[in-house]
């Protein structure tokens, strides 16, 4: 079950680098403005805002990877934070900004989350 875990906090983490990338970086581009849905002008008025979420993905990602390469129980302990910290996000931006994040962010991180909880 452990490997299992930490394979399912590493496709976590690498899907918050991934959202690190579009928000951040392409979030003007046809990547992000397909992910988003906005025209040209909308996408450049919201790019600074966009980057902000990017920027907090990348600490989510940052988090997971110390979590994975931490010694336990240490590593334990900031896997379940951070996995937490997803879920949480995840399920507030389904709320209220598109019910889209609760499949691609809040489900991948309960089903890493419990893999963790089930380690123990």
């Amino acid at each position: 079950m452990e490997t299992t875990a930490n394979v399912l906090t590493g496709l976590v983490a690498v899907l918050h680098v991934y959202f690190l990338v579009l928000e951040m970086f392409l979030w003007e581009r046809k990547p992000g403005r397909e992910l988003s849905g906005f025209d040209a002008s909308l996408a450049r008025a919201t790019a600074p805002l966009a980057a902000n979420q990017g920027l907090y993905n990348g600490f989510l990602a940052a988090g997971l990877v110390w979590g994975l390469i931490a010694g336990d129980p240490t590593g334990f302990r900031v896997q379940v934070f951070f996995l937490v910290c997803v879920v949480v996000a995840g399920v507030y931006g389904g709320l209220t900004a598109n019910r889209r994040i609760l499949l691609a962010q809040a489900v991948p991180g309960a089903l890493a989350l419990g893999a963790v909880l089930l380690t123990r």
